[in-house]
């Protein structure tokens, strides 16, 4: 494994690499979801103005993650978001960690999952919580990290292929 990564809490002038981030990130992991390759999905999701939106939401944090000087993935965090929706202080939840291909396997995943703990122990929560494609290897790999399965639930957006549309609502108690 290489170094730890870098993280930057991001601003609004972030948004253009935010946003290179997601898109080739998507590319390069997520398209096979679809059956449009996520063009609708990316089209929709992966814009300046949806990212500035989401930026503007109180609670929420987008930082880049950094292998040296370069970005190689993004991580977004809803601070005090229960797995319900509502707003509950002790959550946590990582609405998204995307990382670059060239990031894989080197262990930036979990760090960045380590560094997620730590703010959420440093802000009291009790709950991290996340939501990932049933049967995926991602509900593996958080479960590796922790987190164990509570609820399932089914996206709705257009496109998406019908044996993708189950997901797990993972928890991690924070310790």
């Amino acid at each position: 494994m290489n170094k730890e990564p870098k993280y930057k809490i991001c601003s609004e002038e972030d948004i253009p690499q935010i946003l290179d981030i997601c898109r080739q990130s998507y590319i390069e992991h997520y398209t096979y979801l679809w059956t449009d390759n996520g063009e609708n999905y990316m089209k929709t999701g992966f814009t300046r103005e949806k990212i500035l939106s989401e930026m503007s939401e109180d609670l929420s944090k987008f930082f880049l993650i950094y292998e040296d000087e370069a970005p190689v993935g993004i991580l977004k965090i809803n601070d005090g978001k229960s797995t319900d929706g509502t707003r509950h202080p002790g959550y946590l939840e990582v609405e998204r960690i995307y990382f670059l291909k060239q990031a894989a396997g080197k262990g930036f995943g979990k760090l960045t999952l380590k560094m997620v703990h730590q703010l959420a122990k440093n802000g009291d929560k009790k709950i991290i919580w996340l939501k990932a494609m049933k049967g995926a290897d991602a509900v593996g790999f958080y479960k590796k990290q922790g987190f164990e399965v509570t609820d399932e639930t089914e996206l709705s957006y257009p496109f998406i292929k019908e044996e993708f549309k189950k997901m797990v609502v993972m928890e991690l108690p924070v310790q």
